[in-house]
């Protein structure tokens, strides 16, 4: 195993696992160790592999292209504790706190205050601009 490249060693790894056809592989940082197209390319292949053996995969990563580009369902966690749960899309764009807003993609902060409500939604003050809005993203 000592002369296999790191893609060879992950794929062996892979097939070890896989063998038996379990219902759920947990997988530990599997492409932290391999070069960017390498990576690329063995998530393809990841991907591939999980819906083609109806297997369930726990992806667990730092990387958050990574999360957001494999995952059907994404779990934040933040000091052990589960900050939100949800498909790419609503994680990215309706993060409920804002450990997972900075965690996820670019963010801006503002600071912002309630200014009051019109039409039974909030008024916002911004920077010294009233800006209406509805209940989303931040909790």
């Amino acid at each position: 195993p000592h002369e296999l490249s790191g893609g060879q060693q992950q794929r062996v790894a892979l097939a070890r696992a896989l063998v038996f056809r379990p219902g759920v592989v947990l997988m530990d940082e599997p492409l932290s160790a391999l070069d960017k197209q390498l990576r690329e390319h063995m998530q393809l292949e990841l991907k591939h592999l999980q819906k083609s053996l109806e297997t369930t995969v726990v992806f667990v990563t730092h990387d958050q292209i990574e999360a957001l580009t494999m995952s059907d369902r994404i779990v934040v966690m933040n000091e052990g504790n589960v900050e939100q749960i949800g498909t790419p899309e609503e994680v990215y764009e309706n993060p409920r706190t804002r450990f997972v807003a900075s965690f996820i993609g670019e963010s801006n902060f503002l600071d912002a205050h309630l200014a009051g409500e019109s039409d039974h939604e909030p008024v916002v003050e911004v920077a010294g601009l009233q800006v209406h809005a509805t209940w989303q993203g931040l909790e």
